[in-house]
């Protein structure tokens, strides 16, 4: 077998040039969940050279209806361990760099100073997040962030736009209105689905760091979630230059 048969579809489909750029491409995934474990595998998938994959949590039981690294057998294993055991498993030669540590204060700026050609946001709560987003877009990074697919269940209302156009998600605008605070009101798309969420979809929740409640969700919106995230990065490195 060629060295790089398992990427002769994607050639086939976008020409030799265009998989070079992605070859030669950095690829920053912030979390592992359900929306980041799918986008990271896309990105994988679509032949990127680099990837920076983050995450500090392990799979718990509640993680099986919607994550792609949890199983049965894989409840308690880190997921940053796991999930780069699968992508080096789609493809060795992949230049990997694993953190499995939440980022924080200056450390976030200290991952962000690699050279990085896009930088997907799958973090799920908002403090976080928004610091990412920040430091991302000051760092010059190209970004797209997930916002929330909890509590939804209809892909046909999932939408890509400018962070700005983004309506009808609580947590798209609780992050509207954290960067706007910080002067910061345009500059990356977001992936969101404007459809309505019911109040019995939620349930308070005590312990937990970050967290104040838990929402229902279903095993394939997440997972669109991610693959639209992917597409983003990938045809943003693809139409570069």
């Amino acid at each position: 077998m060629k060295a790089n048969e398992w990427t002769s579809r994607t050639e086939l489909l976008i020409g030799k040039d265009a998989l070079e750029k992605l070859e030669k491409a950095h690829v920053l995934i912030a979390g592992l969940g359900g929306v980041g474990a799918y986008a990271a595998e896309q990105i994988c998938r679509a032949g990127v050279g680099k990837m920076t994959i983050i995450d500090a949590d392990m799979v718990v039981p509640s993680n099986r209806n919607r994550q792609l690294l949890a199983l049965k057998s894989t409840e308690g294993q880190r997921k940053a361990e796991l999930m780069a055991a699968r992508l080096l498993d789609i493809n060795p030669d992949l230049e990997l760099v694993v953190l499995d540590e939440y980022l924080k204060d200056n450390r976030t700026e200290e991952v962000l100073s690699a050279k990085t050609d896009y930088v997907i946001d799958a973090i799920d709560t908002i403090s976080p997040k928004v610091f990412l987003i920040y430091n991302t877009l000051k760092s010059g990074h190209k970004l797209v962030s997930s916002m929330g697919a909890g509590g939804k269940t209809y892909p046909g209302l999932i939408r890509i736009a400018p962070v700005e156009d983004s309506h009808g998600c609580k947590l798209a605008y609780l992050i509207r209105k954290r960067l706007h605070r910080l002067g910061v009101r345009s500059g990356f798309d977001v992936v969101f689905s404007p459809e309505l969420v019911s109040k019995e979809s939620f349930l308070a929740v005590e312990n937990e760091q970050n967290k104040i409640t838990t929402i229902g969700t279903i095993s394939y919106m997440p997972a669109i979630f991610g693959c639209f995230c992917a597409s983003v990065a990938i045809r943003g490195i693809i139409d570069a230059g």
